[in-house]
């Protein structure tokens, strides 16, 4: 698997290197953050979707982007807010959160702000080019095309003795769980710690402490600063990391290998239902879903719908698959019997929200 094969020699968005391969191909996909109205007849545009790793300093990256930004907002998952106040008891734990100390951050294009809580913590927001004590970054890095300078603006904020606080999905997570349809347009990196690590520096950031969540299968927050030491745990996470091969792309490419089985596999699973005469709806019209549902073939003879609670997403549907986004009263009007999940985390706040799915539902977690 070569890009140079497609005519474009890919030039690493961190170091600059050209020497690195493949290890993750999904031919032609549409925009992952496109939703047309359901009634947009199409065609939807395609665009190649590839993955490629530096062999200099392992960062995995998209290759080609479209450049579109057109997602409608969604809704904040409970998870993901949970989440961000565990991680800030922890930074308070560590010491992290002083009275009146200033926080700068770099936010991602999906939503979600954990200022309102380092402020009730007793932080307060930089003004607009005043130097920060803690500089936060929480998924909004690999939203950056060009992640050499987009690492060096976070570390410019820096006031003196402070430090960034990096949040990833962790490409360690990704392998290990075979989460290949995690690459998407627009999200231009995919970061192991060592990988991170090597990116921090190049803007002359050491790595200190880390902490790491279930979210998303697995997540990772990295304090980095000018003069921090990598503790105890820091290390065992990057040393366990390049032990599971993380940073080898003979080791990456296996996500290649997995697309055809669970595709296969998920498709054979709704043949059953739709065979069964079970009901089916999907929940959470999530990015990551869109290049499930077209690699694997299924639209809507097999998944006639799909529930979502962002009301920016009802009344449109899923690029190429056409699948049409319905609101939360499809589940009780007439409850399934089959739930397919797209985002795991959601999980629990699904069946809170909606008891009815708890008598005999079926539940499919992607």
């Amino acid at each position: 698997m070569s890009a140079e094969g497609e005519g474009i020699v890919p030039v690493c968005r961190a170091c600059g290197g050209t020497d690195g391969d493949i290890v993750l191909d999904l031919g032609l996909q549409p925009p992952c953050d496109l939703f047309p109205l359901v009634t947009d007849p199409g065609p939807d545009p395609l665009f190649p979707l590839r993955m490629w790793m530096c062999a200099s300093c392992a960062l995995a990256q998209l290759v080609e982007d479209p450049g579109t930004r057109e997602e409608p907002a969604g809704v904040e998952p409970r998870a993901l807010t949970e989440q961000a106040a565990d991680a800030v008891r922890a930074l308070g734990e560590a010491g992290l959160l002083r009275e009146g100390g200033t926080v700068a951050e770099f936010g991602s294009p999906h939503g979600g702000s954990w200022l309102p809580l380092l402020c009730e913590a007793g932080m307060r927001e930089a003004r607009d080019g005043e130097p920060a004590d803690l500089v936060l970054d929480c998924f909004g890095m690999m939203h950056e095309a060009d992640q050499r300078t987009a690492m060096a603006g976070r570390a410019a904020r820096l006031a003196p003795g402070g430090v960034v606080l990096m949040q990833f999905h962790s490409l360690a997570s990704i392998l290990a769980q075979r989460q290949w349809n995690a690459l998407r347009h627009g999200h231009f990196a995919y970061y192991s710690t060592p990988a991170a690590i090597t990116l921090a520096g190049s803007a002359g950031l050491r790595p200190g402490r880390s902490w790491t969540f279930p979210l998303y299968g697995g997540t990772v927050l990295l304090e980095l600063g000018h003069s921090v030491e990598a503790d105890e745990k820091t290390a065992r996470l990057a040393t366990a990391e390049l032990a599971a091969g993380v940073t080898a792309i003979p080791k990456v490419v296996e996500l290649d290998r997995e697309v055809a089985r669970s595709c296969e596999s998920l498709r054979d699973r709704l043949a059953r239902c739709e065979k069964d005469g079970k009901r089916v709806l999907g929940y959470g019209a999530a990015s990551r879903a869109v290049v499930l549902l077209r690699q694997a073939g299924i639209d809507t003879d097999l998944l006639p719908a799909i529930v979502d609670i962002s009301a920016g997403k009802v009344g449109r549907r899923m690029p190429a698959s056409r699948i049409p986004i319905v609101g939360p009263e499809r589940l009780t009007v007439a409850p399934p019997d089959v739930v397919l999940l797209f985002v795991p985390d959601l999980l629990a706040e699904v069946r809170a929200a909606y008891p009815v799915l708890d008598t005999g539902c079926e539940w499919i977690l992607t």
